[in-house]
């Protein structure tokens, strides 16, 4: 593992979870971020000391991560208002997969849960503005944190930070949005780019009209002619059992990754990628990818899926079943693997500079991966079986629909209710999933980032296309585009 210059270390030091997990800096292990106000402050004074990179392209990629983090710090002040980043810093998931000997992870995440009892006392100093939607919304997230930590001193430290907001979920100021301003800037900051949350929120309508068009065809093509939600409705209801799931992802993985080799549509088709349940700590994620990182020696990656606890009622384990529905499961599986998280992480390794491997826009890395959905659409995977267009359909729905709900909210435009009625309308969710859905706009704001990247990305394909000219293909557009790490969505034209 090569060291950091002092300017990417300042950036590093303000993002310890996601360096360690995502980046694979491990010298983080058994740390904690100091989240409290005044580490916070002490980490944005040191931002910007020492030499830019010598590479024009990665001092922007720099300086727009220094940027984005002085606004959501220093002047949005969001470990203020957000536990989000704190849950982070207390995340012990990580030490699970297998990146290093099972001994040393065993004594790095000792070393982490000493600290907790450190670290909550950071987060209860600092988390004084929680919202009570914020609060309610993740006070389940809040309270799995403990699961299977058996350390007296961190439960009874976790049990000071449920309680404490559990007071913000009853005292909390009731208004969960951020404002107009505040969203614009916490996007355009992380990005490197100026955000028109009215022109985006209308993109994202006609991006819904287009998806819905192309819902019905593909329900056409099924041989349906009810209307396109009502047959989705009917299709996802058709799944493996619980304990089928993740053999029939470990099946779809392997299609997946067959495909995206034969089409070379990634630059690496190297790694290798095993398919399991998640830890317990994560079992709350249905699907996700923990993957290989760049910083670390080669090794797996592991495409998690959860089946539902048997001990739920019956309802809700067909509920949770939906999720790895025949329609749906095949576009989880490319957006998660190949050609999407897997395949770009292979890539991540063998980007030129530490600045591309480490710092990584989350509207590219999860706009790349929807992406991948399309594209496999458009190349041609199960091309007999129309049910794989309607899954990619119905995943686009899904987070177009997000965009325009973390809009909506935050702007004031509508209630999270009135979000949860824009889910039931444009997508396939109905009843407490859509609530679900809405909730999540509270505490994540920028939640709209899956369709935000896709949308730029293809932008972006098509102006290669007509400038590039006979030269342009999708396999030099994506070895061009992910040469570049995960860049700030405002940075990616560089390839042309």
């Amino acid at each position: 593992m090569t060291e950091l210059t002092p300017r990417l270390r300042a950036v590093a030091d303000l993002i310890v979870a996601e360096a360690r997990e995502a980046g694979g800096r491990h010298e983080y292990d058994g740390h904690v971020q100091d989240l409290s106000p005044e580490g916070v402050r002490a980490g944005l004074a040191r931002l910007g000391e020492g030499a830019a990179p010598g590479d024009p392209h990665d001092a922007e990629h720099l300086q727009v991560f220094e940027e984005s983090l002085r606004f959501q710090f220093g002047e949005l002040e969001l470990h203020r208002k957000n536990p989000m980043p704190h849950l982070s810093n207390l995340e012990l998931a990580c030490y699970d997969r297998d990146y290093g000997p099972a001994e040393d992870r065993d004594r790095a995440k000792a070393a982490h849960l000493a600290l907790w009892p450190e670290a909550v006392e950071g987060a209860i100093a600092s988390l004084d503005q929680v919202s009570a939607p914020v609060a309610r919304s993740l006070m389940g997230a809040v309270k799995g944190l403990a699961a299977g930590v058996t350390d007296e001193a961190a439960l009874a430290a976790h049990g000071r930070l449920v309680a404490h907001l559990e007071r913000a979920a009853t005292e909390g100021d009731p208004d969960a949005a951020l404002g107009t301003d505040a969203l614009s800037r916490l996007m355009g900051t992380a990005e490197g780019l100026p955000v028109d949350l009215g022109r985006l929120a209308e993109r994202a309508d006609a991006e819904r009209d287009r998806l819905m068009s192309l819902l019905a065809e593909s329900c056409a093509r099924l041989g349906r002619s009810e209307p396109p939600l009502e047959v989705a409705r009917e299709l996802v209801k058709e799944h493996p059992d619980a304990d089928e799931v993740i053999e029939a992802a470990r099946a779809g993985t392997a299609k997946a990754i067959a495909f995206t080799r034969e089409k070379d549509l990634v630059p690496y088709h190297d790694g290798e990628c095993l398919v399991g349940p998640a830890p317990e700590s994560r079992s709350w994620a249905m699907a996700m990818m923990a993957w290989n990182a760049p910083a670390e020696p080669e090794g797996p990656s592991w495409y998690h899926i959860t089946p539902p606890d048997p001990s739920w009622p019956r309802q809700e384990q067909e509920e949770w079943l939906e999720v790895f529905s025949h329609t749906t499961l095949p576009a989880i599986n490319v957006h998660e693997v190949a050609p999407g998280h897997f395949s770009h992480a292979r890539a991540m390794r063998h980007a030129p500079s530490e600045v591309r491997r480490l710092l990584m826009s989350s509207a590219f890395v999860e706009g790349w991966a929807h992406y991948a959905e399309e594209l496999c659409v458009e190349e041609g995977f199960e091309p007999d079986d129309p049910r794989f267009e309607i899954g990619v359909w119905l995943e686009a729905l899904l987070r177009v629909t997000r965009l325009a709900c973390a809009i909506g909210v935050h702007t004031g435009q509508f209630t999270v209710e009135e979000g949860a009625r824009r889910f039931e309308s444009d997508t396939h969710l109905l009843g407490p999933a859509a609530l679900s859905e809405a909730r999540r706009a509270t505490f994540d704001p920028t939640y709209g980032r899956y369709t935000w990247g896709k949308l730029l990305i293809l932008d972006l394909r098509e102006q290669a296309r007509k400038e590039w000219g006979t030269g342009f293909t999708v396999q030099r557009f994506h070895r061009e585009l992910l040469a570049l790490g995960a860049p700030p969505l405002g940075l990616i034209g560089a390839i042309l």
